[in-house]
């Protein structure tokens, strides 16, 4: 079933109900198009849990990082200028192995952006040297 979205909560409640209010189990699957092994397993699981709807597990986060997570967000915090090379290295020093990207994905999903430079901090525009800008600010151009 790789691949395949989960029918509807809803769905699998309509089918329960008929099965409740007498109708066989696979005549109900047969009525909404769901195989009969689909229309026993959702029956049999109403009867066992009490209830129609899908039990959705919670996840374990994956990330070393959430471990980190108030120590992490309490960083960034006190020091709003750090870089993400800058945590990953205070990290490692803390004796977890992590990377740019890892750190990236851990502050978008705890909704922590990185603004980029203001504009008196950056580079000149690329492309224009001194030369350009003189003939720019020239008043003697005739196409001016």
């Amino acid at each position: 079933m790789a691949g395949r979205k989960p029918y509807p909560d809803e769905f699998r409640v309509l089918l329960v109900e008929q099965v409740e209010a007498g109708s066989s189990r696979r005549a109900a699957g047969q009525r909404l198009k769901v195989s009969a092994a689909t229309a026993v397993r959702w029956a049999g699981q109403k009867t066992q849990t009490g209830r129609a709807e899908r039990q959705v597990l919670p996840r374990k986060p994956r990330s070393p990082l959430e471990a980190q997570a108030g120590w992490l967000l309490g960083l960034v915090e006190q020091e709003p200028d750090l870089t993400l090379d800058q945590i990953v290295v205070r990290i490692e020093g803390r004796g977890v192995k992590t990377s740019r990207s890892a750190v990236d994905r851990f502050f978008h999903r705890h909704g922590v952006s990185f603004k980029k430079k203001s504009a008196g901090s950056r580079a000149d525009a690329g492309g224009r040297g001194g030369r350009a800008r003189a003939v720019e600010g020239d008043a003697a151009d005739p196409r001016s």
